[in-house]
């Protein structure tokens, strides 16, 4: 039962999650499938940290029962799963350590992703340490890191006889896992970053529904994207105006730090920054000596580009037009020649000032192009 509601926390956050959802706790560990949507094969094992340390012999005997466990798991539930997603507060408490070692820009813990080979490394590295210093630095409870030396030797063996080729850490347990057992299924499969960002929009925006508009209006911009960048350009245009309270001198930091701390499913680490750099392009220029420099090693220089075309065409969107700027204006985006076109309409021009060219230019100079703007012919 543990093992089902806590795959179901996975899918809440991760609906297109496929592998096997770890979920430990002081006296057990589950395992179980998921694939498609569902929850499948499912098994309970004594491999809990306080389970573990009833078990004579020394770390030896621990060893060789964890081994024997394991293969029997194996057995029941299969080896040739690409993902294992972690659940639990142990496993939490060693991926934020994995963190520390590798120095690691954000503190998220929710879809942090690590390799096999660099959990090993980090594992073998907690053998070494002094876990007082370890627990002073990452500030994790003393009862946790008591835990922490047999929950590692359960999770080297794990990825030892599963061999994924990803662990990723959930947030999401068994609390949403009771949850996603409530919703019906059209529910479920809807996109869960989505869905929070049009909460959000519909709860802090100043026009709750322009972010909808904003996208339309942008999309020419993106003919050739793939799915997974039109969510994120989706995303950011529900969210381009949530901040709207916070000081103008702040706003552009506060974007970005809600976009990479805020509880939103459905999102990688990778994704977290770019969303959040394209927010903080859309109140402001220039990233340059920018606190949160750091983060953005996260994204590589085409993923920086991109999230600063995004945020400056937001910040153009925004003003262009207060109430719909696809009725106001069209724009006409030409990658081979290099040209971005805005096509006004009549009524428009007059509308179109100062500010609305300086930001349309630079919209124009981020994607290295020629901005041209012309009038649509009366229908």
């Amino acid at each position: 039962e543990e093992a089902r509601l806590s795959a179901q926390g996975v899918l809440l956050g991760w609906p297109e999650a496929e592998g096997v959802v770890c979920d430990i706790g002081g006296n057990s560990m589950e395992l179980a499938v998921v694939s498609g949507g569902k929850v499948g094969r499912r098994v309970s094992s004594p491999l809990g940290p306080f389970r573990l340390q009833q078990i004579k012999g020394g770390t030896k005997g621990i060893l060789r029962f964890i081994r024997k466990v394991m293969k029997s798991l194996a057995a029941d539930i299969g080896t040739g799963h690409d993902r294992i997603y972690l659940v639990g507060g142990s496993w939490r408490a060693i991926a934020r350590l994995d963190m520390e070692r590798r120095a690691y820009p954000m503190t998220v813990l929710h879809e942090y992703r690590m390799e096999p080979a660099a959990l090993l490394e980090t594992i073998d590295w907690i053998g070494k340490s002094d876990l007082a210093a370890l627990r002073a630095k990452t500030g994790t409870s003393a009862a946790r890191m008591e835990l922490v030396p047999l929950a590692s030797l359960v999770l080297r063996q794990l990825v030892e006889t599963f061999a994924p080729k990803e662990i990723d850490v959930s947030s999401y347990g068994i609390r949403e896992g009771l949850l996603y057992e409530q919703m019906p299924e059209r529910l479920r499969m809807r996109d869960p970053l989505i869905e929070a960002c049009r909460y959000a929009e519909k709860t802090t925006a100043r026009m709750p529904g322009f972010g909808k508009k904003l996208f339309g209006f942008l999309k020419p911009l993106y003919a050739d994207a793939t799915p997974e960048r039109l969510r994120m350009v989706k995303a950011a245009c529900l969210l381009h105006d949530t901040t709207w309270r916070a000081h103008p001198d702040y706003r552009a930091e506060v974007c970005f730090d809600n976009a990479t701390r805020a509880n939103l499913g459905g999102l990688s680490h990778t994704e977290r920054v770019f969303l959040g750099l394209s927010l903080l392009h859309r109140y402001k220029n220039s990233r340059a000596g920018s606190r949160l420099e750091p983060l953005f090693a996260l994204l590589s220089d085409q993923q920086i580009n991109e999230a600063e075309v995004l945020g400056k065409a937001m910040r153009f969107g925004a003003m262009f037009s207060i109430k719909s700027p696809e009725e106001a204006g069209a724009l006409i985006w030409s990658p081979d020649r290099k040209d971005l076109t805005l096509e006004l309409s009549p009524d428009t021009k007059p509308l179109f000032g100062e500010v609305a060219q300086a930001r349309f230019k630079s919209l124009a100079d981020s994607l290295a192009a020629t901005a041209t703007v012309r009038i649509a012919e009366p229908a």
